[in-house]
């Protein structure tokens, strides 16, 4: 088979992916330090160097940054999620993989953060949708209706319980990182027996 050849991109282009990871980069750092209902396009601008006319040329508020940034971890998370489905035997072990693989990547981005500056604020959780987030929900539903094809999790909705299972993981997962060593086995344990037992709880009804 013929390799695909791929021209480097031109200056222009090299320009462009620079000045968005310095947003970005400035971002995660302004949202941790001051919180990120405290911060303003301003200090985002401030910390990156460019002109306040280059930001709105990739954004229009703080609120895109904010998206960008949870965006780049659920894509970043997506592979790392389907490896954990094509690994799990059951449900049950699919659930529990799953929820410690997540834990374990909010901890390492977190300790990467911390080697660099001390945050004052919770993991940023931004509500919204985008086509990374919509392929976690994806690939955890999908998960969710095979289970139910081979008898398990009967008679759940696969949408409201996709949804139970990402909204404990979030909400879990920013708690743990407001503490201090990371308890990411306790974390998962809590985590993991609240999805369980409220699917045995659906089911007995």
């Amino acid at each position: 088979m013929p390799q695909v050849a791929y021209l480097p991109l031109g200056k222009r282009e090299q320009t462009k992916v620079q000045n968005r990871i310095a947003i970005l980069n400035a971002a995660r750092e302004v949202f941790g330090e001051l919180g990120y209902d405290n911060v303003t396009v301003r200090d985002i601008v401030r910390r990156t160097g460019l002109a306040a006319g280059t930001f709105y040329n990739y954004y229009n508020s703080k609120e895109e940054v904010a998206a960008a940034l949870s965006a780049e971890g659920a894509r970043r998370f997506a592979p790392i999620l389907k490896a954990q489905r094509a690994l799990a035997t059951d449900w049950e072990s699919f659930v529990r993989a799953a929820i410690a693989a997540y834990f374990d990547f909010l901890a390492d981005e977190r300790q990467s953060w911390l080697a660099r500056r001390p945050p004052e604020e919770p993991h940023l959780h931004v509500k919204g949708e985008t086509p990374e987030m919509q392929a976690v929900f994806a690939e955890v539903r999908d998960c969710i209706v095979d289970e139910i094809a081979r008898g398990g999790a009967k008679g759940v909705d696969p949408d409201f319980l996709t949804a139970a299972c990402i909204g404990v993981a979030r909400e879990v997962g920013d708690r743990m990182l407001m503490r201090r060593p990371f308890d990411t086995k306790s974390a998962t344990d809590f985590a993991v027996t609240m999805i369980l037992s409220g699917v045995n709880g659906l089911q007995d009804k």
